[in-house]
């Protein structure tokens, strides 16, 4: 017994357990989403809804986005003499690195918010319980069609914040700056390859699905009632944004580590 209360009061032991448990449920979630019955209909109302409600506030972010990393690298283009290779920074900068940041953010600060605040109303209502008790299993019901509808609007708000940003860099740097529109876009193809995209989709795809599974687990698990869904929700979306860095960070490796540079 004495061993049993020292391991339990190991510093960071309850960070460890509730580690444990979001990937415990991240692994539920990619096993059950090949369970039949699929929630076609759930599926399609999440994404709509997260979408909904993730479409306006995500365009209007990636303008200003897309104008300030224009901006910041058209005037150190500038300053170096290398004023051809603007364009290509730019939008390889808008598509690998701010895109699915801005995406996921959204997705995380709008859709997941959303989400965690309706499953933590269902759990202090006991309605998670009683799904449980009739043998329904909560979260192939109604977890995996929100983690899929977050992935889903992540990878279509992802290709949208990518032309949005660099149609706003483009319009900053050829107006603003007095740029010229055949060097700003005959840069971007010298430089540019097809992997820059592919990484930006999967990418967005990724912190879609981590987005979606903290949202879910803050959400199964609320304390203190009403309060504590508030709390719950403030939490997902705090702990959403740290793994994203995180994430980004790691992906960004892999990627610059396997594909060469064109042109290299």
């Amino acid at each position: 017994m004495a061993e049993r209360t020292t391991t339990s009061s190991f510093p960071g032991a309850a960070a460890l357990r509730q580690t444990g448990r979001l990937y415990g449920l991240g692994l539920d979630v990619v096993r059950l989403t090949f369970r039949r019955p699929f929630q076609v209909r759930e599926l399609i109302q999440q994404f709509w809804f997260i979408a909904s409600v993730s479409i306006l506030p995500t365009a209007l972010v990636s303008i200003p986005f897309g104008a300030v990393i224009a901006l910041h690298i058209g005037s150190l283009t500038t300053q170096i003499g290398a004023q051809s290779f603007t364009g290509a920074a730019s939008v390889l900068a808008i598509i690998q690195q701010a895109s699915p940041i801005v995406t996921a953010l959204l997705i995380a600060g709008a859709g997941g918010s959303a989400m965690c605040a309706d499953l933590g109303s269902r759990t202090i209502r006991e309605e998670i319980d009683a799904m449980e008790v009739l043998g329904v299993s909560p979260v192939q019901r109604l977890i995996v069609p929100r983690v899929l509808a977050a992935m889903g609007v992540a990878v279509f708000l992802n290709g949208m914040v990518s032309v949005v940003g660099v149609l706003g860099g483009y319009f900053f740097n050829v107006v603003m700056q007095h740029g010229t529109p055949g060097a700003y876009l005959a840069s971007f193809s010298a430089l540019a390859q097809l992997p820059d995209l592919w990484i930006s989709e999967i990418k967005a795809l990724i912190f879609g699905f981590v987005a979606g599974v903290v949202a879910s687990y803050r959400g199964l698990n609320p304390k203190g009632g009403p309060k504590g869904v508030g709390d719950a929700v403030n939490q997902s979306v705090v702990i959403t944004f740290l793994l994203l860095f995180v994430l980004n960070l790691i992906l960004t490796t892999v990627y610059l580590q396997l594909v060469p540079p064109k042109g290299s």
